[in-house]
């Protein structure tokens, strides 16, 4: 990977300084709330928007600081823009100090970069980060700035759009809002909670505006204001895809890379399989947001030749090596039908191809499977979980002449997912634990640690590997880390490393019980409960899992074991059973926890609690040792297949 940065699109980008998000939201209370970092007086923005796409957006903000952290947090403006269509202006850069006197940002102290994420990709130099130092800011200084931004001849134009949210913080006092549009065109959808105090129409132009004072309330997964020109999700998405299509059908040297990967003789899957993996393993990516250089592709044969492609660009390389693919794009939220259509809802994107599948009474079926390449390590056809069971958009006629406006990214996993952890363990006689854990793992999981270890250096991998070790409960130093090739993604991912937990056990104290030395398993928590007492959603299991965890413990010579009783629970959606033995100086242990469903219907809440408790219960049991040198009878193991 060549980084990651939380740039928002440059069309829709709102420049809201650093303290606009408070440490800590403040809560409502008698008592007196803990000063904030800065308080902004006064947040001005004005926005124009032109018949050809083109618009200029202007903020003004007065913002007082109240001590050093507001002063450190405001000692740089920065923001982001893309300039092959967009400028950035500061007019305005003033501060006033508490003890007299003014002082304006001379333009010295303006930079202009290109963004973190780019540094090293040549070929996107135009996303960028223009930045402001502001030396000698102090507690009880007022700072006031504008900031101008101007768009012009955006790559999707005549269109245009916007998002707008009003902060709900605390942080502002007053906030401004003024909105200029055309009168014909565009469409607008306002919040009933935060509705415009006016509207001046006139033949040509309609200009709105808001303001809003101290405004404290719950964050929105909305938008306050949204415009957009687009007249639907589809046109959206026709024009996107016909600007990278165009693109990856361009005559290219790269196009006969294809049979050359899989063979003259290949079958259109195993052509399909090679491209992917070379798109995904040999073109690094370039974590860019969706939409950030205006959905201006490269051509292939510069794609390849750089060695590196945003996910926009991996799509079209991707469908220069193989014809008929087609680019779906994920929204930030669950549903994009509920909403007007806009690109600066689009977070990700997705190829989507169909391969031939064998079934009794078809000879010519396909079916659909979507993949990702610019996560580099994916399994082909996994997606990440964070945007699966998602609605997408996509030029669907090009591919599958499906109704309806939007194509569905389902829960699928192109196989069954699984978790293996063993646990090899040996106890000292100065009470040191030294242990070796082994996980095996295919799923959600799995794709995670690919990712983690895939993009830290080697010489990471044991603070890495210190994580996992944590999130499992595990505790003490890494001392070796080993792991399978991240791009084997035929293969489950498997990890290794060795943990070494000095004074684990006090011998001193009789007896010594210590828990059963496996990971912590997860069971999602069923919902709340309302004022009646009863659930009203089901209980989200997510992705059907099967985990297995093994513990061998070698004693020191002479100690004495005594484990607890296994369990065994059976319902329709997950079954749970453990298992604990004891032969010699070997305790072993085992739990095996195998989600079946998805879900489980409010309803079954009690039952599903009942459940998790049997689960929890199990999990707190210890095992007893003694260093007595007489062996201790284990109590009767539960008869197997017996429920709770």
């Amino acid at each position: 990977m060549l980084g990651a940065f939380g740039l928002l699109p440059a069309r829709c980008q709102q420049p809201v300084p650093p303290a606009a998000k408070p440490t800590q939201p403040p809560v409502e209370s008698s008592e007196k709330q803990p000063e904030l970092p800065a308080q902004i007086e006064l947040l001005e923005t004005r926005v124009r928007f032109e018949a050809n796409g083109d618009s200029r957006k202007e903020v003004h903000a007065r913002v007082h600081i109240n001590n050093e952290l507001g002063a450190r947090q405001f000692a740089r403006l920065a923001f982001d823009y893309n300039r092959s269509f967009q400028q950035i202006e500061f007019p305005l850069i003033r501060v006033t100090h508490t003890g007299g006197g003014t002082a304006d940002i001379l333009p010295s102290a303006i930079s202009d970069q290109p963004n973190p994420a780019v540094v090293n990709a040549p070929a996107y130099q135009d996303v960028r980060v223009k930045s402001v130092r502001i030396l000698g800011l102090a507690p009880s200084d007022l700072l006031e700035y504008r900031v101008v931004t101007t768009t012009s001849h955006h790559p999707l134009a005549p269109d245009f759009w916007l998002d707008h949210t009003f902060d709900r913080s605390g942080v502002v006092s007053q906030e401004i809002f003024e909105l200029d549009l055309p009168a014909s065109g565009p469409r607008m959808e306002i919040s009933p909670q935060t509705p415009a105090i006016s509207a001046e129409k006139s033949e040509t132009r309609t200009v709105y505006r808001w303001d809003l004072r101290g405004e404290k309330a719950p964050l929105r997964d909305f938008s306050d204001v949204a415009v957009t020109t687009f007249p639907s999700w589809d046109v959206l998405a026709q024009r996107v895809e016909f600007k990278l299509r165009s693109t990856a059908n361009t005559a290219s040297a790269v196009q006969k890379t294809a049979s050359e990967l899989a063979g003259e003789s290949a079958t259109n899957e195993q052509r399909i399989r090679t491209s992917y993996d070379f798109v995904s393993h040999k073109i690094g990516t370039v974590n860019l947001p969706l939409g950030s250089s205006g959905f201006q592709p490269r051509t292939p044969d510069d794609i390849v030749a750089s060695g590196y492609a945003t996910a926009e660009d991996k799509y079209v390389l991707f469908r220069s090596l193989v014809a008929g693919l087609l680019a779906a794009m994920t929204g930030s939220s669950q549903k994009l039908s509920d909403q007007l259509p806009r690109p600066s809802l689009l977070s990700h994107l997705v190829v989507i191809t169909s391969l031939a599948v064998l079934s009794e009474g078809c000879t010519d079926c396909a079916h659909m499977v979507m993949l990702d390449p610019a996560l580099e390590v994916a399994p082909f056809g996994m997606l990440a979980a964070s945007i699966r069971n998602r609605e997408a958009i996509g030029d669907k006629e090009l591919l599958f002449q499906l109704p309806g406006a939007f194509l569905y990214v389902t829960d699928d996993l192109p196989f069954h997912s699984k978790q293996k952890v063993a646990v090899d363990a040996r106890l000292g006689l100065d009470g040191t634990l030294s242990a070796k854990a082994k996980y095996v793992l295919r799923g959600d999981n799995e794709l995670l640690l690919r990712v983690a270890f895939h993009q830290a250096p080697r010489e990471k991998w044991k603070e890495v590997a210190q994580l996992l070790a944590l999130s499992d409960g595990f505790r003490g130093k890494i001392t070796n880390v080993s792991a399978s090739d991240p791009y084997a993604t035929k293969e489950p991912f498997t990890v290794e490393y060795e943990i070494t937990q000095p004074k684990f056990v006090d011998w001193s104290k009789r007896p010594v019980r210590i828990p059963a030395l496996l990971p912590q398993l997860g069971l999602p928590d069923p919902p709340a409960k309302t004022a009646s007492g009863t659930a009203t959603t089901a209980i989200d299991l997510g992705t059907p899992l099967d985990v297995e965890t093994r513990l061998t413990l070698h004693l020191p010579e002479g100690t004495a074991a005594r484990v607890p009783a296994g369990t065994s629970v059976e319902r329709d959606y997950a079954t749970f059973a453990s298992t604990y033995g004891v032969s010699g100086s070997v305790v072993t242990a085992a739990r095996h926890l195998n989600f079946l469903r998805r879900e489980v219907s409010a309803e079954r809440t009690a039952d599903y609690n009942a459940f998790v408790r049997a689960v929890q219960s199990d999990e707190a049991q210890e095992i007893t040792l003694e260093q007595s040198g007489v062996a201790l009878n284990p109590p009767t193991p539960k008869e197997p297949g017996k429920k709770n």
